[in-house]
């Protein structure tokens, strides 16, 4: 009998540390790694913009990062005029249809960009003088592509960068060729090919008052009299102090009063320093006399741990905002997937080495990766 009961007894203490071993197990390895789409899904689309490696499949690190982390994709550079019509009506889809169908089979949110920018412009559009002439080729880029992903893309990029920082139009040849009431038009256009597409204004430095007031007013204007907008884009190409957290939060505030959605469309954390003379996103500047200054570019090597340490702060700080106000918001994109793949190596100075991302350039989640999945999703207002 003593016998037996030993034997109960060595059973029982036997079960009990399996037990507690494989309860051990299951907290420190969930059956299931939390993504970062997965842990705002109930605020906000989280995704990145992809180049074409990635949509082609030539890449298929990065498109494993993309599928797995993230619920919206917008495309880098493969729906942008130069691109997809680079001669009159002339249609290059190879990529812009991989692109959708990407989206597609992942079930995500689907972001054309952009159907109007004065940059990455097809040369026959660069140098018009024509008013009906102009009219045409954006009318049949327009009515071309809406109507090929209607249906496919959720939300179009409509007009791209119209305004300089004053809050003045930029001088494009479509205000010049179109008139001062092109953006307008070109919404209308947009909207008559595909009514449930979600249509966005998209810029950088919104931070500015200036800018930021002028495309406001144009919102306003735009819902007064009936031109369907349903958000503003925000182009977050930001930097480790610059714009301010309080900086961020009053563009979403004033956004959202003007009774349409804010969209962060191309969310990077530069961690170099840029001449002061820069301004925002604008691709055209051009700094070659820093080239090969050890000074602009400090990092050649790797990233030390104090600066990583402060991109994962920094980008943890921007993320609690972003929830703070996820009511105000519809989705965030990070431009790129990866360091390596970033154009702020090259811009605006060519041959830095940068790391605005999430992922190094191994394809390997950074400490700013960790930091973005350690905020809490429930401190919205």
């Amino acid at each position: 009998m003593k016998k037996l009961k030993k034997s109960i007894f060595l059973t029982f203490i036997c079960g009990l540390i399996c037990f507690i071993s494989c309860a051990s197990k299951i907290v420190s390895e969930p059956s299931s790694k939390l993504s970062l789409g997965t842990h705002f899904k109930d605020l906000f689309y989280l995704g990145a913009a992809i180049n074409e490696n990635t949509i082609l499949g030539l890449d298929p690190k990065s498109a494993t990062i993309v599928n797995s982390e993230y619920n919206t994709i917008s495309p880098e550079n493969s729906l942008k005029w130069m691109f997809i019509q680079p001669s009159p009506n002339k249609f290059n889809f190879k990529a812009a249809d991989k692109y959708v169908e990407m989206g597609l089979k992942n079930n995500m949110y689907i972001v054309g960009h952009a159907l109007v920018w004065h940059n990455q412009l097809a040369d026959f559009m660069q140098n018009l003088e024509n008013s009906a002439e102009t009219r045409a080729h954006v009318e049949n880029h327009i009515n071309t592509l809406v109507s090929r992903y209607k249906g496919k893309i959720d939300a179009w990029d409509v007009v791209n960068e119209a305004f300089e920082e004053d809050g003045s139009l930029r001088a494009s040849v479509f205000y010049k060729n179109m008139g001062k009431n092109y953006i307008e038009e070109v919404f209308r256009k947009t909207e008559k090919v595909d009514p449930d597409v979600d249509l966005i204004y998209n810029d950088y430095n919104l931070y500015k008052p200036k800018k930021r007031a002028a495309v406001l007013e144009m919102v306003k204007k735009f819902k007064a009299n009936g031109t369907k907008i349903n958000g503003v884009g925000v182009q977050a190409h930001w930097d480790l102090k610059s714009p301010s957290i309080e900086e961020i939060e009053q563009i979403i505030l004033d956004v959202h009063a003007e009774g349409v959605h804010v969209s962060f469309t191309e969310l990077d954390i530069s961690v170099l320093p840029n001449p002061w003379e820069m301004v925002g996103a604008e691709v055209t500047q051009n700094f070659s006399q820093f080239e090969g200054d050890p000074k602009m570019n400090p990092y050649p090597n790797g990233l030390p741990d104090n600066i990583q340490e402060k991109l994962a702060k920094r980008y943890q700080e921007i993320f609690n905002v972003f929830v703070k106000h996820s009511d105000k918001i519809n989705r965030v994109t990070f431009w790129g997937v990866m360091d390596k793949h970033s154009w702020l190596n090259d811009w605006p100075i060519k041959g830095r080495t940068n790391y605005p991302l999430l992922f190094d350039r191994n394809y390997n989640p950074k400490p700013a990766y960790k930091s973005v999945l350690e905020v809490n999703t429930d401190q919205q207002n």
